[in-house]
């Protein structure tokens, strides 16, 4: 299976899936996240105990790019401190942006490097990162 295959198999598995697409129980941050112009739009839950995000989920509707970015992301942070979901965040958004290319680096955003291709085409790098940039500021 080529490369690109993969990706879009993780994309589409991820679009679909409902593990992470849940209301949290007891949470302490609840976050509305809208994209205007083309109509996504998720709420990003997170418990956060002690600087570690115990749980995260989200509900919402929008394209198969923005539903699994906010899955892939919520993987991706469950368990984490706030202070290493931030810098996966950051991570994330420099990879979105074509600002880092190293391996190494991108790696360690482990399934989210699926979305990486998404950097080429403008006008779906805001689905890609609604569930980032709602993360963001619920963390603020």
């Amino acid at each position: 299976m080529e490369l690109k295959q993969l990706y879009n198999q993780i994309i589409v598995e991820n679009s679909r899936a409902q593990w992470n697409r849940h209301k949290v129980d007891h949470h302490t941050v609840s976050l509305e996240g809208v994209n205007p112009s083309c109509g996504d739009d998720i709420v990003l839950e997170l418990r956060v105990v002690d600087g570690v995000i115990e749980d995260a989920g989200f509900v919402g509707d929008g394209c198969a790019i923005s539903q699994a970015s906010a899955s892939i992301m919520i993987d991706l942070i469950k368990g984490k401190t706030v202070e290493e979901a931030k810098k996966l965040m950051n991570l994330f958004f420099a990879m979105i942006k074509g600002e880092i290319t190293d391996e190494t680096q991108i790696d360690e955003l482990e399934e989210a490097t699926a979305l990486q291709g998404i950097s080429h085409m403008p006008a779906r790098v805001k689905c890609a990162v609604l569930a980032w940039h709602t993360l963001e500021e619920a963390l603020e």
